[in-house]
């Protein structure tokens, strides 16, 4: 049953998903769509409920004290509305959980039905893959649709990849059968240095929803995470003479791959983004924050209904912790399925993907800088 009292009508809504786990690399895609949350303030109308998704001894669920009293936090996946004013008011629908364990179909289904009474009118989906990136080079974030008009207008790729996926797929797919325009974005995070979080992949993954949904995103302190985490990093390849060949190695082959490449398109989506930022974007108040109406005060004819069943800000939410020292390559230094290359989890091994955000290998073919 969906009940989505509260919630005003929305103005162009525009949904954006991401889930921990598989599709997840770093905690790029989630943290994302937290900072969304975070800047806009965002206000929870709608959870999923738990027990028709997810095996509790795989995704646990944690205990905390509220004033005193115990209460139980289960892992499900929350919707949230934030209103991004300006001269044209939008609405974001966000999308955040785990990718669930079981009923996945009837889980997409529900997500597509809070879409439908909202009037969404575009799902973009979030993930991050492992790949074969140098940290030292911009974020590679690969843009796909299965939608061919969206492909030719927004200049995405339709998808051709094959192989086995993830909730960001299926998601994808489900939209495409109901007839919702629906992107999903990759962010490639380096293998060799996976674990989370990785706010440079964060902030390049925001930089392209920036471009496709035309708002320009309160950045806080992400830009200057994402500086220090690839200090962290450069500091601590230096110390060990096989990470830092590796690492040259691949700078070696990016800059090779893409010097054909160095076009005009990718330079004027950098000056774009840059005299959006100086003279201020739509959605935006001058000086880079954004302004908000109807949401935020829980009071008023525009609030939105507040989530009131968890401890607070969620994973993610913090300055990152030095960066992990990379693990020297492994005896194929390719970034497959079969890499040993890196200290990363099973999880994480699994988790490089093609650029359907579908598991495999891929660094996509859009690049946004890190560092506006």
């Amino acid at each position: 049953m969906i009940e989505l009292e509260g919630v005003p009508e929305l103005i162009d809504p525009v949904m954006v998903a991401a889930f921990e786990g598989w599709n997840d690399a770093g905690d790029a895609a989630s943290t994302a769509v937290g900072h969304l949350d975070r800047e806009w303030k965002g206000e929870v109308f709608a959870a999923l409920d738990a027990e028709d998704y997810y095996d509790f001894q795989v995704n646990r669920p944690t205990v905390w004290l509220d004033g005193g009293a115990r209460k139980i936090v289960w892992p499900t996946t929350r919707l949230s509305v934030v209103r991004v004013g300006g001269e044209k008011p939008r609405d974001l629908v966000l999308v955040r959980g785990i990718e669930p364990s079981m009923r996945w179909r009837s889980f997409c289904n529900e997500i597509l039905g809070f879409a439908h009474e909202l009037g969404v009118e575009m799902v973009v989906i979030l993930g991050a893959l492992l790949g074969d990136t140098p940290h030292t080079r911009p974020v590679p974030v690969s843009g796909v649709t299965s939608d061919a008009d969206l492909a030719r207008t927004m200049d995405l790729e339709e998808t051709r990849y094959e192989g086995p996926t993830g909730i960001v797929g299926i998601l994808q797919e489900a939209c495409t059968h109901a007839g919702v325009p629906a992107v999903s974005l990759w962010a490639a995070v380096p293998h060799y240095v996976s674990q989370p979080p990785n706010p440079k992949a964060t902030l390049a993954l925001l930089n392209r929803l920036e471009d496709l949904i035309g708002l320009r995103i309160p950045l806080g302190e992400l830009a200057e995470d994402a500086r220090a985490w690839q200090l962290g990093v450069d500091q601590l390849a230096a110390e060990d003479s096989e990470v830092a060949e590796y690492v040259q190695s691949l700078e070696e082959a990016r800059d090779t791959a893409e010097l054909p490449e160095a076009s005009g398109e990718a330079i004027a989506r950098e000056f774009e983004r840059y005299l959006r930022r100086r003279d201020g974007g739509p959605g935006q108040a001058p000086g880079g924050h954004a302004t908000e109406t109807g949401s935020g005060s829980g009071e008023g004819p525009g609030s939105y209904l507040r989530d009131t069943s968890g401890p607070g800000p969620g994973p993610g939410r913090g300055k990152p912790p030095r960066a992990p020292r990379p693990g020297p390559p492994g005896p194929d230094s390719s970034a497959g399925p079969d890499s040993s290359a890196g200290p990363g989890s099973e999880k994480d091994k699994d988790m490089e993907s093609g650029p359907d955000g579908e598991p495999g290998k891929g660094t996509g073919d859009d690049e946004d800088s890190s560092e506006d």
